[in-house]
């Protein structure tokens, strides 16, 4: 049994079951006509109970008393879109996304441009939640009758991937930011042109993400006497420079000291885009 605590909007209503645990609920007009202490009837399929921790309730209370309704109707839209997609998305998202698309929707409205400048980079190492990221640009348009440019698709899946569950819990626009700042010192001092349709960039691309989240969460391999790292020395010398140069900028601005290991799988990945 629920009882209704508190009527939020017309969508969204806090509720206590006979535990006295508080969720809440979401559903199309479950708060049209509703007053506390009503019971919540048993429902149709389309609501959802979202389990915040206490802070995030509070802010999400407190979200939903400032912005339309139809924010939070939104991000469930996206989350189930993100859920056919195949990511599980932890209940934070109910947060962080209705404030984000809030807030983006009235930057527009007034006419402020903000350059997303790592929109290619999450295109390419974040595609699923980038295409679902484009898909909600559409639903917004369809909603609320602002267009967004393309770009912002990057800035939900920034939120996306922050909210995934499993997923290492590391900033991804750190992740991003270290794949960038890497694939720029590939492409100058290696002298490769990085394809986003070409397969060996493509994989390269998704080692960086990978290696910047094992870097961010402390689990780098360690070993410094490494075959690969002697064969691709002796093999693929210039792949090699270019993956010092990435340990000496790593050592430099993020203070962690790589691997022979970790350079020798870089060199391995610069060199198969070198020779494509």
């Amino acid at each position: 049994m629920q009882i209704i605590k508190k009527v939020l909007n017309s969508s969204v209503v806090l509720v206590e079951d006979e535990r006295g645990v508080e969720r809440v609920l979401l559903g199309k007009g479950i708060g049209f006509a509703a007053r506390p202490g009503d019971q919540v009837a048993p429902g149709s399929t389309d609501r959802v109970f979202v389990a915040l921790d206490d802070a995030d309730q509070r802010n999400l209370v407190e979200l939903l008393a400032q912005i339309p309704g139809g924010f939070v109707e939104l991000t469930r839209a996206i989350v189930m879109d993100a859920e056919k997609a195949g990511i599980e998305l932890d209940a934070h998202i109910y947060l962080t996304l209705t404030d984000h698309l809030h807030f983006a929707v009235e930057r527009q409205r007034r006419g402020l441009q903000v350059t997303n400048r790592l929109a290619w980079e999450v295109r390419t190492v974040y595609p699923r939640e980038y295409e679902v990221g484009l898909r909600a640009l559409g639903l917004l348009r369809d909603r609320t009758g602002v267009a967004l440019p393309d770009e912002e698709a990057a800035n939900i899946a920034f939120h996306l991937v922050n909210s995934e569950v499993g997923r290492p819990s590391v900033d991804s626009m750190r992740v991003v930011g270290l794949v960038s700042d890497i694939t720029t010192i590939v492409t100058h001092a290696g002298g490769v042109t990085l394809d986003a349709d070409d397969l060996h960039t493509r994989r390269f691309l998704t080692h960086l993400q990978f290696f910047a989240e094992r870097l961010f969460s402390d689990r780098l391999a360690g070993q410094d006497e490494d075959l690969l790292f002697a064969t691709m020395t002796a093999k693929h010398p210039r792949a090699v420079a270019t993956a010092e140069r990435i340990r000496a900028f790593v050592l430099a601005e993020h203070e962690v000291a790589i691997s022979d290991e970790e350079v020798g799988y870089l060199a391995l990945h610069i060199a198969r885009a070198q020779s494509s």
